[in-house]
């Protein structure tokens, strides 16, 4: 019977035997959807736990070779992600060491990590406050010595069409014109009354629930900011969703999106104009997107900094 220093020697390879009639350099070979937690601080210096699915991959340029080492890969990914918290260093030396693995492959390497992360919000007038849930996708590569790292949110908040809130209020015009005679001194009860019923929001403009979604170059050690992120777009945008709502939180909403009309290209050159003013942002891609009430299809305008080489705005 084969001793345990031994068993290892004896588990068959097959990887390490070529096939000359499908010889190729491949692209990226690596795995999708790694489950494993990760730390991750938002700016506010606590680091909070999540689970995240992960991508590692490296490129395959020797044609000759039949794979890749996964399981190197994925051991790296489970040992860096789950007991450190994740920053550009850590990122930088976990590809480094995806290369050094596989030295004789692989020239260039990839990751992906995506997870949510939950941020407690206040009411808008109440006293309470909720949690609200921000997707979190973080990117690297490592080519030779080029590292690069960008990361994503995603921002949802409301949006209410300046054109039919212009409409709207011709129509409220006229029905008060019909309600109250021009040549009658007006009664201020009447008239107070009158806006208070039905007759005197007799239209309303479409509004609809819409998404910034963000994509950040950070400069050299500027970190994740996230928190901070979010609130400078939140504040541009004046409109975010709300989690816990009271009947004063919800007239402020109200009131909100009556002080905030927006196209989509408002709504993008309001992010833009936010995001340009923050030294630490390398480059940024700004999607947003309004999800018609009025249309089976979404209104979309996109934005950059426009940094030459950085990130362009082709849809």
């Amino acid at each position: 019977m084969p001793n345990q220093e031994n068993t290892a020697r004896l588990l068959p390879d097959v990887a390490v035997h070529a096939q000359p009639h499908l010889a190729g350099a491949l692209d990226w070979v690596g795995m999708a959807d790694i489950q494993v937690p990760v730390l991750f601080d938002a700016g506010d210096g606590q680091a909070q736990r999540s689970s995240a699915r992960v991508g590692a991959f490296v490129n395959l340029n020797r044609p000759d070779k039949r794979g890749i080492h996964m399981s190197r890969l994925y051991l790296q990914v489970e040992q860096a992600l789950s007991t450190q918290t994740l920053n550009a260093s850590m990122l930088h030396a976990l590809l480094r060491g995806f290369l050094e693995s596989h030295k004789d492959l692989s020239d260039r390497a990839c990751l992906s990590i995506r997870f949510e992360y939950l941020v407690r919000r206040p009411a808008l007038k109440s006293a309470n406050s909720g949690w609200r849930a921000y997707p979190v996708c973080i990117e690297a590569s490592l080519t030779g010595d080029e590292f690069l790292l960008e990361f994503g949110t995603e921002v949802v908040y409301s949006s209410t069409c300046p054109a039919s809130a212009a409409l709207s209020r011709q129509l409220i015009q006229d029905q008060f014109a019909s309600d109250f005679d021009a040549g009658k001194p007006l009664d201020h009860a009447a008239v107070l009354a009158w806006l208070g019923s039905e007759k005197g929001i007799v239209a309303t403009p479409h509004a609809q629930r819409s998404v910034a979604r963000l994509r950040i170059r950070p400069v050299i050690g500027a970190g994740f900011n996230l928190i901070g992120l979010i609130d400078r777009v939140e504040r541009a945008l004046g409109t975010p969703v709300q989690t816990a709502v009271k009947r004063e939180d919800e007239q402020a909403f109200a009131l909100a999106n009556g002080g905030n009309l927006m196209f989509c290209e408002d709504a993008a050159r309001r992010i833009q104009k936010a995001l340009d003013a923050d030294a630490v942002l390398g480059d940024f891609h700004i999607r947003v997107e309004h999800q018609e009430s009025l249309h089976p299809h979404d209104a979309v305008a996109y934005a950059s900094k426009g940094v030459e080489g950085g990130y362009g705005s082709t849809p």
